[in-house]
């Protein structure tokens, strides 16, 4: 242990989690210069480095883990949206998912929409079903309101068609279904079968922030992400994400020391057709992994190709791919090869999986792959055989919590005992690959880190289906090494971060509870108080509030952000936005007794007593307060 120079900042009296084998456990840290100049439990020790201008936290016994790192999530797209979103990511009923949505129609001025755009499932809430267009039509008569479910299907209410543009003329879109009543007119419910163009396009013509909202915007949805402990993550580019267009946003925010999550991104063609235009023009403007280290390139993908991509909609059959895959990916892979750019391919079926390995071997035999990174990204039903082929290829696999999102309907679809092994986690660390965990937020799934964590140590789905037995369930440990130190791979980022070790990054997050110690099926509430990126606070709350660097409202002013924040949560103090005096929005949003009981709603979602806050009741209260 180094103390010589004088820290910026130390932490003590913490149960640390380092995940660096030579020290797994420690008591306090020392930081210098955003990095781990000291990791131990000589407390007395370390506070020798303590000068006039050291910051000195005091972590009140709480558990300290590394900064989690999300290896595949969509931060770039998602913070230009981010204001602009209703967020139903956790809501327990859909009596309360409604009534946001219901208040938040009242707050938006026209011509803007009201969008809830995915990172939920119907299985999450009580009623177990989604809003029936009647019903939205009914709570948004005039204001456009668009509902992105999965990768599945959107809802539209009767102002959003008209905004749209759909009427009785309007063509089914190649994989795509506009629902129509028995005149052939849409009723609103647009479906993937089986890619969600039409989703997307439909979403594309709302619209947009302004820049300066956008830039709002962003650092808006990365201090959400530092409020569940995320410092890093590698964007997977996206559809209707143009290079180098909608990155600068992003761009300006990195030029101006103002990301508060490091970011590594990849680039994914938008040409359908033109796939190898976009890498031929892009390896020329870009050297493999350029940038600093809060922002970097990361290679290609998540989309190599078109005709390569399975989009994973359980509800329908899997896609068969069409014959000109393999020459269409062989002439992208042959080129990111040759120019030594690292790669990652959508895949979510072993059908895809397999026959990309061929064209992978192929290129390989002429011109090795020899150490460059490249994985599959999602992998549900990979096979042990191409296991073994992706691991003599030197690749990896990483993995979203895709399934507790559409568990139930994979199970559904190809039984209980298939979705077991969906994806087949605990096989791939058994073979030896580089495995990283992510959400594929934040239109998939959640952008919340602990609801990864949860299904990857219960198993169980967000609607309360367990899916895995022992085989392939993990351990607590060895969940939060895929969120930390497992990552690193996937970014080039070995031996730099993800652990709690002198030398390495400064990035840390101080937990709301125990992660190893709360029971199972609560560790999806887990949050932060504090985070740290780069030996710098960029996240502060509860006990450590007064630690908080600045935040700014919400812009536009209607934004519903600034009503309801990010991930719901049965605690309000745990919400991104409090008010002057500790209440937080989401307190103020269930502060009103229900109007039929006169319960506090708020009262039982804050209350110690064990209670189901979806249930009718609740504790010290009910939930029937939402209508």
């Amino acid at each position: 242990m180094t103390t010589a120079a004088v820290a910026d900042l130390i932490i003590h009296n913490a149960r640390i989690t380092t995940l660096d084998p030579s020290r797994p456990e420690a008591s306090a840290v020392a930081v210098k210069d955003g990095r781990f100049t000291a990791v131990t439990s000589d407390v007395e020790r370390l506070m020798a480095s303590r000068g006039p201008g050291t910051r000195v936290i005091d972590a009140r016994g709480r558990r300290l883990v590394p900064g989690l790192i999300d290896s595949h999530t969509h931060l770039i797209r998602g913070g230009l949206n981010f204001n602009l979103e209703l967020r139903w990511e956790g809501v327990p009923t859909l009596a309360d998912a409604m009534a946001m949505l219901k208040e938040q129609v009242g707050r938006t001025p026209p011509p803007q929409w009201v969008r809830v755009v995915g990172g939920f499932t119907e299985q999450q809430f009580a009623e177990k079903r989604l809003p029936t267009l009647d019903e939205l039509n009914a709570a948004a008569p005039h204001t456009p309101v668009f509902i992105l479910h999965l990768y599945d299907r959107a809802l539209l209410n009767a102002a959003a068609l008209r905004a749209v543009g759909y009427g009785k003329d309007t063509p089914n879109p190649p994989g795509g279904e506009i629902q129509r009543d028995a005149a052939g007119n849409p009723t609103g419910l647009l479906l993937a079968r089986p890619n969600a163009f039409l989703l997307y396009a439909a979403l594309a013509q709302g619209p947009r922030l302004s820049p300066d909202d956008q830039i709002n915007s962003t650092r808006l949805f990365m201090r959400e992400l530092n409020r569940l402990g995320i410092t890093s993550v590698i964007d997977a580019g996206g559809g209707f994400q143009n290079y180098p267009d909608d990155y600068r946003i992003i761009d300006r925010l990195a030029r101006d020391g103002e990301l508060t999550v490091r970011i590594a991104y990849n680039l994914f063609t938008q040409n359908k057709g033109a796939e190898l235009g976009d890498f031929q023009r892009w390896t020329d403007l870009l050297a493999p992994l350029a940038g600093s280290e809060t922002y970097r390139h990361n290679g290609a993908g998540e989309m190599l190709v078109f005709s390569g991509a399975d989009f994973e909609d359980f509800r329908e059959p899997r896609p068969d791919l069409p014959p000109g895959m393999e020459p269409d990916l062989e002439a992208v892979v042959r080129l990111l090869v040759t120019k030594r750019w690292p790669f990652r391919m959508h895949a979510t079926y072993e059908e895809t999986i397999s026959r990309a390995l061929d064209v992978f071997e192929k290129v390989d035999r002429e011109i090795p792959f020899a150490g460059l990174h490249w994985w599959f990204d999602h992998a549900e039903t990979v096979s042990l055989r191409s296991i073994d082929r992706i691991k003599a290829l030197g690749g990896g696999i990483a993995v979203q919590h895709r399934m507790a999102f559409q568990g139930e309907y994979f199970a559904a679809r190809y039984g209980a005992q298939a979705a077991e092994q969906t994806p087949p986690i605990r096989r791939m660390l058994d073979a030896g690959l580089p495995v990283g965990a992510g959400t594929d937020a934040t239109r998939v799934a959640s952008y919340n880190p602990w609801t990864s964590l949860a299904w990857l140590v219960t198993g169980k789905t967000v609607g309360g289906m367990r899916m895995y037995g022992e085989a392939n369930l993990l351990d607590r440990h060895t969940a939060l090494r895929l969120w930390t130190q497992a990552n690193t791979w996937f970014s080039h980022d070995e031996g730099r971060k993800g652990q709690i070790a002198a030398g390495q990054f400064a990035d840390l997050a101080l937990l709301s509870r125990d992660y190893f110690a709360v029971p199972e099926d609560e560790i999806g509430e887990l949050y932060a108080e504090l985070t740290v990126m780069g030996g710098r606070i960029v996240h502060a709350a509860g006990d450590f509030a007064d630690q908080a660097p600045p935040l700014p409202p919400a812009s536009p002013d209607w934004s519903p952000v600034n009503r309801f924040g990010g991930h719901w949560h049965r605690n309000p103090a745990a919400g991104l936005f409090t008010r002057p005096g500790g209440a937080s929005l989401a307190a103020a949003c269930c502060a009103a007794p229900c109007g039929v009981h006169g319960h506090g709603h708020a009262q039982a979602l804050a209350s110690s007593v064990p209670a189901d806050g979806a249930g009718f009741w609740g504790a010290l209260g009910c939930a029937c307060w939402a209508f």
